[in-house]
C-alpha cells in the first residue's frame, strides 16, 4: 500500500524560496507519476507539476512555470517541489499525489486521474 507525506511548508516572505518534500512508502506504479496540486482558501485543488515515474520527465503548470523544480530522490523515495520567487498568491495547501493505474502524461493535471493523496502542508507567503 502507498502512503504519501508531505512535509517542508512553512511561513515564509515574498521573494523567498522553500522546498517541499513528499515522502513515498510502498511501491509505486512504474507507468504513473507523482503530482503536485495546490489549493487556496476558497478555490479548487490545481495542478502545479509532476513527475512521471517512467523515465523522470517533469512537467509543469503554466502559472508557475520558471519557478518551480520537481526533482527525485530515488535511495530516499522521496519527490521534492522546489519553489522560487514566492508570492502571496502562492499561499495554499501542498498536496503529492500518485496513482495506482497508469496516468500518461497528456493528463497529468488531472487530479481526477490520482487516488492516493497525501494529507498536505500548508505554504504561506506573507507579502
Amino acid at each position: 500500500q502507498v502512503q504519501l507525506l508531505e512535509s517542508g511548508g512553512g511561513l515564509v516572505q515574498t521573494g523567498d524560496s522553500l522546498r517541499l518534500s513528499c515522502a513515498v512508502s510502498g511501491r509505486t506504479l512504474s507507468s504513473s507519476a507523482v503530482g503536485w496540486f495546490r489549493q487556496a482558501p476558497g478555490k479548487s485543488r490545481a495542478f502545479v507539476g509532476a513527475i512521471m515515474l517512467s523515465n523522470g520527465n517533469r512537467y509543469y503548470a503554466d502559472s508557475v512555470k520558471g519557478r518551480v523544480t520537481i526533482s527525485r530522490d530515488n535511495a530516499e523515495n522521496t519527490v521534492y517541489l522546489q519553489m522560487d520567487s514566492l508570492k502571496p498568491e502562492d499561499t495554499a495547501v501542498y498536496y503529492c499525489a500518485t496513482s495506482s493505474n497508469p496516468i500518461s502524461r497528456l493528463v497529468l493535471g488531472d487530479r481526477r486521474l490520482y487516488n492516493i493523496w497525501g494529507q498536505g502542508t500548508q505554504v504561506t507567503v506573507s507579502s
